[in-house]
């Protein structure tokens, strides 16, 4: 059970999560800023029980996240924080200016579509099988290497303490995960991104960004 103040009522949302998943990450983190309570479904994708007939239910494509919300179930990280910001508008993410919510989704989908997919689990185990383990780490680091140059270049005129501004916004639940990842997990050299290195120092400050990291999660090795 993951914390949070109860701000949704009686019905307890339920994430379907796999504590090292950059896309799970995003919407823990959303859930702790928006002080959501929820119930945390671990899926081994190690273990392959995102295959399972069951989680197929959920979603057919067999990733996770997904989100519960009573009798609705929301798959994909984008969705489903579209669907918070709907529903539970407390602590808003999206910023009312038109530009600047533009900028947000351009980040959040430089993460989403060319970074994350050529660095996920799938990925990187055929790169590992097809050529060598040394190869699926150049990989990985060549593709974050890319995105985060142009997120560098993209939110140069618009970030303040965080990502577009002074207010956490949408982008930077994707940029943590992200960057977290980068320096966790792939030893990048992140002296080539200083504004992403200093949105990193940002977020660890931030308690509903901290729960929410791998280590911190129920199904983190101990």
């Amino acid at each position: 059970m993951a914390s949070g103040s109860d701000n949704n009522g009686d019905q307890q949302l339920k994430l379907y999560s796999y504590h090292r998943s950059s896309c799970a990450y995003r919407v823990r983190i959303a859930l702790n800023l928006k002080g959501l309570k929820y119930e945390y479904k671990a899926v081994n994708l190690l273990k392959g029980e995102q295959f399972s007939p069951e989680f197929r239910k959920l979603n057919p494509i067999g990733y996770v996240p997904v989100l519960v919300d009573g009798d609705i179930a929301v798959s994909d990280s984008f969705a489903i924080l579209l669907y918070l910001e709907e529903k539970y508008p407390q602590h808003p993410l999206l910023p009312k200016d038109l530009q600047r919510k533009a900028i947000n989704f351009q980040a959040a989908n430089i993460v989403c579509s060319s970074i994350q997919p050529l660095q996920n689990l799938a990925v990187l185990n055929y790169i590992e099988e097809r050529v060598s383990p040394d190869a699926k780490i150049e990989w990985a680091k060549v593709h974050i290497g890319k995105g985060f140059a142009a997120l560098e270049d993209l939110l140069k005129n618009y970030a303040g303490r965080y990502a577009t501004g002074d207010e956490v916004s949408f982008a930077d639940l994707f940029l943590a995960p992200q960057i977290h990842a980068a320096f966790t997990w792939f030893n990048l050299d992140m002296t080539q991104f200083p504004l992403l290195s200093r949105l990193h120092e940002a977020y660890n400050e931030i308690p509903a960004f901290v729960d929410a990291r791998p280590d911190k999660q129920p199904d983190a090795p101990s």
